[in-house]
């Protein structure tokens, strides 16, 4: 039996509070599919990253829930590179990690926010507001009263994009059986449930994340999401072919707010670059223990 060392931060953190907690195991090169999903278990959070070495870029990056694999975590992304950073192991500059989703730059500045490149969007498919309401718990009719389409985009990650009018995101009654089953059948990871803020507000939009068929019923900040979030708005609601910075509020509804900021750059129209950034806070440890010759 030998123990395993996992750090415990918080990621997007608002003013050093909030944020969504991730789980954090350096120097993973030796660890197994089945220790790595063990050790996201024990943590007990919504994605645990493993940090290894490569040959060709600054480290390998996998991400576990407490159920599986997943090609891409943005939050846990963040913890990662602000532990490095704020434990001297790197220095401020640009990064690049290897991912499930593709190799992908990230860049820490001098205060210590760290801004993750994240794939350019591929939009998938459309929903029609009678297949979503019934998920959320809302009417019909005020679902479709946005005029807003209902996509799913992946800028790493395959979410629906899912528009609910002002005052509407904090009523949600979110069927966790039958949004698992709607996830599985379309090959989702979850719903990302926006409203738009007015324009004297600091954020942008306010945010919740539903993925209960990965085994988490609501999420507090999900960077990939935030990415695909920011394409969406420059492709639906901006619609004004220029680049644009972004800011959420996400988890306010949990009670642990968090602040996350997304910048879509374009070129003649067409979106050359995703990033997403935040800032992130260590609040403990855990030690796992795993027994030799698990597979």
């Amino acid at each position: 039996m030998h123990s395993i060392n996992a750090i415990l931060v918080n990621s997007f953190t608002m003013d050093g509070k909030g944020g969504n907690p991730a789980g954090l195991v350096l120097n993973a090169d030796d660890l197994s599919y089945a220790e790595k999903l063990k050790i996201a278990q024990a943590v007990g959070y919504s994605e645990t990253a493993f940090v290894s070495r490569d040959a060709e870029v600054d480290f390998e990056v996998s991400f576990f829930t407490v159920t599986d694999e997943v090609d891409f975590c943005g939050h846990a992304t963040l913890a990662t590179f602000s532990t490095l950073f704020n434990n001297r192991l790197i220095a401020v500059g640009k990064y690049r990690q290897r991912t499930k989703a593709g190799i992908l730059e990230v860049s820490v500045e001098e205060d210590g926010r760290v801004v993750m490149e994240q794939a350019c969007p591929s939009y998938l498919q459309t929903f029609e507001y009678e297949d979503i309401a019934q998920l959320i718990g809302l009417p019909i009719d005020i679902l479709s009263s946005t005029q807003l389409p209902i996509e799913v985009i992946s800028t790493g990650l395959h979410d629906v994009i899912v528009p609910v009018p002002s005052g509407y995101l904090d009523k949600l009654a979110v069927d966790n059986d039958k949004l698992s089953e709607f996830c599985e059948k379309h090959n989702l990871i979850g719903m990302h449930v926006f409203e738009l803020n007015y324009s004297e507000s600091e954020f942008t939009a306010g945010c919740r994340n539903f993925a209960p068929l990965f085994g988490i019923p609501e999420e507090s900040a999900t960077g990939s999401s935030s990415g695909a979030l920011a394409c969406y708005l420059v492709k639906h609601v901006f619609k004004d072919n220029k680049s644009h910075d972004f800011v959420f509020e996400q988890g306010r509804a949990m009670g642990c707010a968090s602040k996350l900021s997304a910048s879509v750059k374009l070129n003649s129209g067409q979106v050359t670059k995703v990033e997403v950034g935040g800032f992130a806070k260590q609040i403990g440890q855990l030690n796992v223990s795993l027994i030799n010759g698990v597979d």
